[in-house]
Parts: C-alpha cells; structure tokens; sequence
C-alpha cells in the first residue's frame, strides 16, 4: 500500500481542525483538551479514510456509524454531576462536533468542515459572554431568614422582594416555638439581590440571614 498524498493532508488537517478547537478545552482548563481533541479529529479522519481504502465496495456508512457510537461513549465520560448541577455538557457536545470535523476531513469535505470549525470557535470564543449576560440577568439565589414568628412578616418579606423586581420562585416556612424560618428562591440580576441583601440587613426584626 502506498501513501496517497491526499490522505495525508487530510490527517494534517484534521490535526490543525483538532487542535484550533483543543485550545478553547485547554484554555477553560477542561478534561478533553488540546491533545485529546486533536487524537479525536485525526482518529476518525482516519476511521474514514480507512473505511474508504480498505472496503471500497461496502456501505462505508457502517463505519461512519460506529465513529459516531463510540464518540458517544467518550463524550457520555465526561458529564458529571456536582451538586445540584450537571457539568461537562458543552465538553461532550464538542468531544462529538470535533469527530464529526475529522469524518468529513476524511471525506474530502473540506469546505463544509472548515465552516464548521469557524463556527464552532466562534460558539466557544463569544457565546460565554452572552451566556454570562444572560445568567447573570436571571441569577437564582436563596434566601433564609429566621424571625420572630409572625405571619405577617412573611407578607412584608415577600413584598420586599418585589419591590426590588426579584421573582420568587418557591418558598417555604417553618415554625418552631416563638421563631420562625423562611426561606425563599428568588431570580434576578445580581445588583438586585445585592440591594435586597442590604435592606434585609437593616432590618432590625431579622434574626439571622443566609444568602
């Protein structure tokens, strides 16, 4: 077997494709990085190119197929729960684009892929600054304070969350003895919840406050 030099270039681009998406992973210091996404692009480049070379007759979908079974699985090991919270998502869905990149680098679908690895710089370069505006617009905290119990302070607390424009999502209160503890989760920008925070401390009739 001789090596076809436009095989190789399809290795050497779907290692620069790799690589240009590795450095966003690497950068945000996330578990599939630099080197990992350049073995991902370049491996099922080479799936494809095989899958091509090796059984020209047959339905070179089967592979393709695989390819995408198998980034599954790799993508699937790096979600993980913490807290309260699911994380790894974006890393999986890249995991899963990067090998898409290299198939079609070994396709000799050389437009289509570059577009894509644009496109998928700029998702990973400037979408965390909107991603950022919007959460921080919408930030969820929760609040707990313990008073004296009086089921008209609650009326008064809650009043005071939507006076500074927080949306209360649930709550919940508690009575023991002569206290009471109230708890809330409420949505809004942070300069929001900030100046709720200091009006709860002014407030002589709270005992105690978590935020």
């Amino acid at each position: 077997m001789t090596l076809n030099p436009e095989d190789i270039l399809k290795i050497l681009l779907a290692v620069t494709a790799g690589g240009l998406i590795g450095i966003e992973r690497e950068f945000r210091d996330k578990a599939a990085g630099f080197r990992t996404l350049i073995f991902i692009c370049a491996g099922a480049c080479l799936f494809t190119i095989l899958s091509a070379n090796l059984a020209p007759d047959t339905d070179p979908n089967r592979i393709a197929a695989n390819i995408v079974t198998g980034v599954g699985f790799l993508g699937a090991g790096v979600i993980l729960r913490d807290g309260g919270k699911v994380i790894g998502l974006t890393t999986a869905a890249t995991i899963w684009l990067t090998a898409a990149v290299g198939m079609g680098i070994g396709g000799g679908e050389y437009l289509i892929s570059g577009v894509m690895v644009l496109v998928a710089m700029i998702i990973l370069w400037l979408f965390p600054f909107v991603e950022n505006r919007i959460d921080n617009a919408h930030e969820v905290r929760k609040y707990e304070v313990i008073c004296q119990a009086d089921f008209s302070k609650i009326e008064n607390l809650e009043k005071t969350f939507r006076e500074f424009g927080l949306l209360i999502q649930n709550h919940s209160h508690i009575k023991c003895g002569e206290e009471m503890t109230c708890s809330w989760h409420a949505s809004g920008s942070p300069s929001k919840h900030e100046r709720l925070i200091r009006k709860l401390f002014e407030d002589t009739e709270i005992k105690e406050l978590r935020s």
